[in-house]
């Protein structure tokens, strides 16, 4: 790892250590949706009728949807780049990301793990490697690292976020293929949610070296049922035969443990998107310093969890010099009055929207390239959500002279990270990583 790529490094991992974790358990209070910047109405058709759904109270906390919206729009958030007083945007920056670690509190994960390399072989003209690393709690987390097979020279490299879907039993072969016989899960799991399309397998065959990890807690990081106690696992066992039926068993438990998880991480004076932070940044690390990786052209991308850990990591982390979020964009506002049930825990963290609305996250990053990726029939958000999440960040690039530098897509269709949305994606990796 030369010097450069070591300050990188270091810097990131000061940028956590250094957290506190007093503001874990403060409530969400004041943040800025609707605040001051004006709408336009010919890209944001749906406002008012957001507005009056609003105001006659049809939301998902009835009659105090109103009074949490209207304190929400009171103003903008404090770290808000839209706001006036923040001009020069290097101090903003570091101000709104030590707002975002303190609120998210991750763990301090040490220094980079050692890593092992279990497994390697051609499949599909892609060299495949499974490897695994330790970190200081749970078992081995399991990775993918994909490249064109007999490349020789630095090629980008693409830290590829596997989905949440309700299903932990899976996680990194939800958007790989390393053989001809994959499990049917994963088959019917691509083929919903990606045409199915092993992502992470296209993208490497243009020329990248892509890393697949599982995360807290999906498949290698899942929790084990032997480990909890009998009360919450009743008759169900670590049945390691990948049967459908064990699979979806398994499933259905593990969602509806998210809500002890949560409230566990809170305890631990922690958070579920600071954990999966500190771990998505153990992969970064990993990924920049290997010797066939170019760590000065690395991007990330995923959809739905995926890409909400998009928004945190390439947010957080200039090292990722290109983003794609699938999936996953909208504003405090929206989760608040009309999709939160739609969500896992994973999405939320007290305190943060007073600080930031949701997609100033993503925003961190400007005015380095971002796309996002919508589906206009997408169950998981409303169209206004994310229509004014757009011109948010379109705020922000603006104020940083970087309008070029990002784009949103609207796409007809509903959850997914389809083929077309694929063609959008790769090309904009192309375009700023090649």
């Amino acid at each position: 790892m030369n010097e450069s790529k070591k300050q990188s490094t270091n810097y990131s991992r000061r940028d956590f250590l250094g957290i506190s974790t007093a503001g874990v358990l403060g409530m969400v209070a004041e943040s800025a949706l609707g605040n001051n910047i004006p709408v336009d109405k010919s890209v944001f058709p749906d406002y008012e009728a957001m507005k009056k759904t609003i105001n006659e109270n049809v939301n998902l906390i009835g009659s105090y949807g109103q009074w949490a919206s209207e304190k929400m729009r009171d103003s903008l958030p404090a770290y808000s780049f839209r706001r006036k007083e923040w001009n020069n945007i290097e101090a903003w920056r570091i101000a709104a990301k030590n707002k975002v670690l303190e609120s998210i509190a991750s763990p301090d994960l040490g220094e980079i793990p050692e890593v092992k390399v279990n497994k390697q072989y051609i499949y599909d003209g892609l060299q495949v490697e499974e490897i695994t690393w330790q970190l200081p709690y749970g078992m081995p987390t399991e990775a993918i690292v994909l490249k064109p097979a007999n490349s020789k020279e630095r090629l980008p490299g693409v830290l590829a976020f596997h989905h949440h879907g309700a299903d932990k039993y899976f996680g990194k072969r939800k958007i790989v293929r390393t053989n001809n016989s994959p499990h049917p899960h994963t088959v019917d799991s691509q083929q919903q949610y990606y045409d199915g399309i092993a992502w992470a397998n296209e993208i490497a065959k243009r020329g990248y070296v892509v890393l697949v990890h599982d995360a807290f807690p999906f498949e290698s990081r899942r929790v084990l049922l032997k480990e909890v106690p009998e009360f919450l696992r009743g008759d169900l066992t670590d049945n390691e035969s990948e049967k459908l039926e064990n699979v979806n068993k398994y499933n259905r438990w593990a969602s509806e443990h998210e809500d002890i998880m949560a409230k566990s991480l809170f305890c631990a004076g922690t958070s579920w998107p600071g954990v999966w932070v500190a771990e998505d940044l153990v992969a970064l690390d990993i990924l920049c310093a290997r010797q066939d990786v170019d760590a000065d052209k690395v991007g990330c991308g995923g959809l739905s969890g995926g890409g909400m850990r998009t928004v945190f990591i390439a947010g957080l982390d200039p090292r990722v010099k290109c983003a794609v979020c699938v999936g996953l964009m909208t504003t405090w506002e929206d989760f608040m009055l009309n999709k939160s049930h739609t969500h896992t825990w994973m999405t939320f963290a007290p305190v943060l929207p007073k600080e930031l609305d949701f997609p100033e996250i993503l925003g961190l990053r400007v005015p380095l390239p971002t796309l996002v990726l919508n589906a206009n029939e997408d169950d998981l958000f409303t169209l206004p959500g994310m229509r004014h999440a757009d011109e948010i960040l379109k705020a922000v690039y603006e104020k940083a002279n970087a309008s070029e530098r990002y784009r949103a897509s609207f796409y007809p269709g509903g959850h997914k990270f389809g083929r077309e949305m694929q063609k959008e994606a790769y090309a904009w990796f192309d375009k700023w990583l090649k």
